[in-house]
């Protein structure tokens, strides 16, 4: 690894394996209440405590769902993040409605404290500005200003940008003071876009960051012809691709998950991977992959068919 890490900004250890609950608010699919509940049980039986949420997961049912089924707050209880920039407008018979982008100071405050009322707590650990890549002028106006108002009044612990490109989170990183920044899809075995300026630069301010999409949308958990990659079908390349990487992995008795969820780890700026479980099988079958030892060799491997940048291995032996 080449790049030193500064002192992490943030006020707490961040877990590093956490759950990401889009699936919880009905991504791509229904989850059930009970199939819910027991996901957030296994995820307490494996002893994961960070949950990644937003209010357009569902509408505002994620958020709901962990209100109801995370324990109490406290010195103990679980690290929560959740997201703004974005209201919920629901029709006038209740049921989901428009998600409108406000980022004013009021509407900011109106979308956490929504969000504190779904989840039943009184604040949350980390807040993300959530994909805020078209509106520039508006983070410096007022965006950034009160997410900053609202760490130092204590309504949250950490502030910080959630994104899907590197490029524009990067831009805001190097402009802002940044607790930690969260960026999805784009450090994984097969997109390794965040390396080229985000991560250093974390790495330089001592920015933390979480990583989510390591599968890149299922594509590394099941490198199959359905699977879908980056939200859309997957492009058959990009399939040939991930089936070179599991088969590189089954040579060492290794699951293909198992790389994908620790790869990111191997750089020093990154604190936490969080992964998107709609299941308890999923949960339980996540936790043992982040788990099971992945050899130095077959990173050396996957370094060579170009899946691992080499200078994240540093003197690993091959």
């Amino acid at each position: 690894m080449t790049d030193t890490a500064a002192t992490i900004r943030l006020p707490f250890a961040l877990p590093r394996l956490g759950i990401g609950t889009a699936p919880l608010g009905g991504l791509f699919e229904e989850v059930t209440e009970q199939d819910a509940a027991e996901t957030l049980k296994a995820a307490a039986e494996a002893g994961i405590t960070y949950f990644d949420t937003a209010p357009r997961y569902g509408h505002g049912l994620a958020e709901q769902r962990l209100g109801r089924l995370l324990p109490p707050t406290g010195d103990s209880g679980p690290v929560i993040s959740t997201k703004t920039g974005w209201l919920l407008r629901p029709r006038p018979d209740g049921s989901p409605g428009e998600v409108i982008a406000d980022w004013t100071e009021r509407g900011i405050r109106e979308s956490l404290e929504s969000s504190l009322t779904r989840l039943g707590r009184s604040s949350v650990d980390i807040l993300y500005l959530h994909d805020p890549d078209d509106y520039p002028d508006e983070i410096r106006r007022t965006a950034y200003p009160a997410v900053r108002r609202l760490r130092d009044e204590g309504l949250v612990r950490a502030i910080g940008f959630g994104m899907n490109h590197s490029g524009p989170l990067a831009s805001y990183v190097a402009e802002f003071d940044v607790d930690v920044v969260l960026i999805a899809g784009r450090f994984s075995l097969l997109d390794h876009e965040a390396l080229t300026t985000l991560l250093p630069l974390c790495a330089r301010t001592g920015t933390a960051v979480v990583v989510g999409g390591v599968f890149n949308t299922g594509l590394l958990a099941d490198p199959s012809p359905g699977a879908m990659f980056n939200y859309r079908p997957v492009p058959a390349e990009s399939l040939e691709r991930a089936r070179q990487c599991r088969a590189l992995c089954e040579a060492y008795d290794v699951p293909l998950s198992a790389a994908a969820i620790q790869f990111p780890l191997l750089h020093t700026a990154v604190g936490s991977v969080v992964l998107g479980c709609r299941s308890a099988a999923e949960v339980t079958a996540n936790a043992a992959a982040a788990r099971h030892p992945v050899p130095d060799g077959l990173w050396q491997e996957l370094a060579a068919a170009g899946f691992v940048p080499e200078q994240l291995l540093g003197g690993r032996a091959g």
